[in-house]
This record gives structure tokens, C-alpha cells and sequence, in this order.
């Protein structure tokens, strides 16, 4: 019998799958693998495979030893690299196909987040929802990467995390959707990372500026600051955040509050 070869979008499917599960759930028995390998018609096995063909060319993986079947890694090597040289076009196209897969169009899929832009049209609208869309994606790869919880509060509530960009979107096009440039923060602290009350330095530790130091003697301060002053943030599965983004955000951001 012969092996049913992989197509290209089949492939940037399983990409996009990898990118959203932590390492060990990449497992056949996951839903979420057998939601993919049914509307693919392909079996759980064959994807959970693929998406540890993914593990053995990324970066991260190869330097823990972890080793794919060789073929495989072969052919899921050049989405891996187009991903890194554009992530912005591969994930919406990832959504898009998954999107075509499911049989509905991806404004239907997103819808809750697009209702505001109905009456957006042509490349205006596109652009929006495709804004829209990478940063849903991007959301859902870094929760996954700190396992669903805040790196400071161990917060596991969804709707009460976030997926905090360590440069802003709007300064760095190209690293906008780098898991490296991601952190999951619940939302107090997502606010305060975002102007720069506190920041993380290169040793993952947690910095609380002398703009926040002002307010010591609150109640607040010592019941949600003081105690992460100099701790080390739970660290993630896989993609470290990066130290040349973390210099960033101190020198540039963090760096207001402590003039």
C-alpha cells in the first residue's frame, strides 16, 4: 500500500497544531490531534508524529537531544523556516486553511472577535482581521508555552491571563509574533509589565520600580508586589523570553518609571 504523501498545507496544519500544545500533550489520544487528523483524513498517530518530526527541528528541542525519525524532520524543515523568515503570513495562512478545512470561512470562526469591523471593507478590513487573528494565535502559543498559567501568580483562570508582548506590536514588526517575545501574565500584572511598573531582567527575576515603590505603604503593595520583588518568574516549557527583548522593555519602558 502506498504511503499517502503529505501536502503543504496539511503540513503548515500541523505546524500550526505544534505551535499551541505543550510538548507532552503531543500525544494521539489529545482532542485536539484527533480533531486535526479527522478533517485532514489522516490518523492521530500519523499527526502526533508529524508534530514530534516538528519538536525535532526546533531549536529549543534539539538542544534537550530530542530526535525525530529523519525523513520526517526533512520534510517538516522548510515550513519551520518559513515560519521564522514570516511568521505573520504563515500563521494567518495556517488559520485560513484550518479555517477552509472546517468548512467555514475564517471571519465566521473569528467572528467574536471581528464584530466591530463589519463595516470595514476591502484591505482595510483583510488587514484587520488579519491583525486580529495572529494575535488570537499568538495568545494561544504563549498560554500553551507557560502551561496555561501566570509566570507570577500561577493564575490558571483563561479569561484572566494574557499573553503579555515583551516589545510592544506596535515597535517591532518582525518579532511580533515570536513566542520568544511573549510572557503569560494575568492581568494585573500584564498592566503593570506594560507600563512599566515592573519588568524582568536577564536572570528571569522580577524588577519593581521606584514609581510603584512610591505606593509601600498601601495595602496592595504588599499583597500583590512586594512578595515578587527579586523571584524568579515560573519559567516556560519551551521558549525562554528573550534577553535582548527583556533589555528592551528595561531600558526603554521600565526605564520611565525609574527616572
Amino acid at each position: 500500500m502506498q504511503t499517502k504523501l503529505w501536502t503543504r498545507d496539511e503540513l503548515i496544519l500541523a505546524f500550526n497544531l505544534y505551535l499551541k500544545l505543550p510538548f507532552g500533550k503531543m500525544h494521539s489520544r489529545n482532542p485536539e490531534i484527533i480533531h486535526l487528523a479527522n478533517i485532514v483524513g489522516r490518523s492521530s498517530n500519523s499527526i502526533a508524529l508529524r508534530l514530534v518530526n516538528f519538536a525535532s527541528v526546533d531549536p529549543y528541542h534539539q538542544n534537550r537531544g530530542v530526535v525525530g525519525m529523519k525523513g520526517g524532520a526533512k520534510q517538516v524543515q522548510p515550513i519551520w523556516d518559513e515560519f521564522f523568515q514570516n511568521k505573520e503570513a504563515l500563521i494567518f495562512e495556517s488559520e485560513r486553511i484550518l479555517a477552509e478545512k472546517e468548512n467555514q470561512t475564517i471571519e465566521n470562526k473569528y467572528k467574536e472577535l471581528l464584530t466591530d469591523i463589519n463595516d470595514l471593507k476591502g484591505e482595510t478590513k483583510l488587514r484587520e482581521v488579519k491583525t486580529r487573528v495572529n494575535q488570537n494565535v499568538f495568545r494561544q502559543i504563549v498560554v500553551a508555552n507557560y502551561s496555561g498559567k501566570c509566570a507570577l501568580s500561577g493564575i490558571d483562570i483563561p479569561e484572566l491571563i494574557f499573553a503579555s508582548h515583551i516589545i510592544p506590536w506596535s515597535i517591532n514588526e518582525s518579532e511580533r509574533l515570536n513566542p520568544e517575545n511573549g510572557i503569560c501574565l494575568s492581568a494585573l500584572y500584564d498592566k503593570a509589565f506594560d507600563i512599566g511598573l515592573i519588568s524582568i531582567n536577564e536572570k528571569f527575576e522580577v524588577l519593581i520600580s521606584s514609581d510603584l515603590k512610591k505606593k509601600n505603604k498601601k495595602e496592595y503593595y504588599s499583597k500583590y508586589f512586594s512578595h515578587i520583588e527579586n523571584e524568579k518568574i515560573n519559567l516556560p516549557k519551551r521558549y525562554l523570553p528573550n534577553k535582548e527583548f527583556l533589555q528592551y522593555h528595561l531600558d526603554v519602558i521600565f526605564s520611565k518609571r525609574n527616572s
